[in-house]
């Protein structure tokens, strides 16, 4: 189930929103100006459409996810390749990364 999330979700909204990758793993990706995210995806790319069209500016998404199993942030995407500024599916940016992990973890309380 693809959800947008704009407050902490409680430990059973974070099992939901891992089923579709097999219930161990979350994808999400993060508007970091509005400091929300899409979750719940199969794919980043659904979960970035879902923020644009509530008005996120896709120069501020990034795609990453959470594994429930070993507690990391990944920083992995398609959605993360932006010419100019990020030229790989992984984001590069110390301080994109840093505030990427601030705002997964402050949204799904981990």
């Amino acid at each position: 189930m693809v959800k947008v999330v704009t407050l902490p979700v409680d430990e059973s909204e974070l099992n939901v929103l891992a089923e579709a990758i097999g219930g161990f793993y979350i994808k999400a990706v993060v508007d970091l100006e509005k400091r929300i995210m899409a979750a719940g995806a199969k794919m980043h790319v659904d979960e970035e459409q879902m923020l644009i069209e509530k008005g996120s500016n896709k120069d501020n998404l990034w795609g990453g996810g959470y594994d429930l199993e070993t507690k990391q942030v990944t920083y992995d995407s398609i959605i993360n390749n932006k010419p100019g500024s990020n030229a790989s599916s992984d984001i590069l940016d110390p301080e994109i990364r840093r505030k990427f992990k601030i705002i997964i973890k402050e949204l799904l309380k981990v």
